[in-house]
């Protein structure tokens, strides 16, 4: 498989809307991501999935046989109600993007060398700058703003290639990000791919965070809505109503599949008029 290493695969996951997502908690998170970014060969890209994304991903089948192909990680309240539902229990650990991302820089006790790519420039030049305050062990490098023309991905693949990047962080937004990903960027690229939204925004202290007990009380949409409610109030007016209609929806039918086999098991079967005793 292209995207995500063979020993990817023993990641404890359960499945939500027919997705496998990770249910590690920090932890085993971070030590899994870690042990992934050290494998000699083969490559990982990681996909950071909330309620938006997953209403993306059922109205886009090429963005769900993206995520299908990486490692899922939950993001957000919204999985943790999806799995509950479906599951009986919340995810153990909220694994977002802007938390996990530098979380797993300061994990990585061995120095590498990390690629980004996405935002404006200045914004990418800035969450640079402030990631190497954070942890000046890596090399961090800035391949390209998420502007480039599409024509020209071979030009950026290119320079990821000349740097020798060990991880690669991108940030052009979903699903641009993950489709433009898995079609351009393979092995000889990157071992570690994240995809990571708005992080570069948030890093370089363009967009502020939601004040931490707003974070602890898993509200922090309620904060971005407030900060940009004309780009925003689609997404959480319009989406989170659909997501909740949607995780009703998935489990019915998934009741509903259940009960079926269950009668279809149960249920006698005749034999052919060959088979029965004379």
């Amino acid at each position: 498989m292209k995207q995500v290493a063979d020993f990817a695969a023993v990641a404890s996951r359960r499945m939500i809307f027919d997705l496998p997502v990770c249910d590690l908690d920090w932890e085993d998170a971070l030590t899994f991501v870690n042990e992934l970014a050290s494998l000699p060969v083969g490559q990982t890209s990681i996909s950071f999935v909330n309620a938006h994304n997953m209403l993306v991903m059922l109205r886009d089948g090429s963005y769900r046989e993206v995520l299908e192909r990486n490692l899922v990680l939950p993001d957000g309240v919204g999985l943790d109600i999806a799995s509950r539902v479906a599951h009986g229990e919340p995810f153990p650990a909220n694994l977002n993007g802007t938390d996990f991302v530098p979380a797993l820089l300061t994990f990585m006790e061995r120095p590498k060398r990390i690629g980004l790519l996405g935002g404006r420039r200045s914004v990418v030049e800035n969450a640079a700058e402030r990631l190497r305050q954070h942890a000046p062990w890596h090399e961090f490098t800035v391949i390209s703003d998420g502007f480039f023309d599409a024509q020209k991905s071979n030009a950026v693949t290119a320079e990821i290639s000349r740097q020798k990047i060990d991880i690669l962080i991108v940030g052009m937004g979903t699903p641009l990000q993950e489709k433009w990903v898995d079609e351009h960027v393979g092995p000889q690229h990157a071992r570690l791919v994240l995809t990571v939204g708005a992080l570069f925004d948030f890093v370089s202290g363009t967009v502020p965070r939601a004040p931490a007990l707003v974070r602890a009380l898993r509200s922090e949409w309620l904060f971005r809505l407030a900060l940009e409610p004309n780009r925003l109030w689609r997404r959480y007016m319009l989406g989170v109503p659909l997501f909740l209609y949607q995780v009703a929806r998935h489990q019915f039918g998934r009741k509903g599949r259940i009960d079926r086999m269950e009668v279809q098991q149960t249920r006698p079967r005749l034999m052919p008029p060959d088979k029965l005793a004379s």
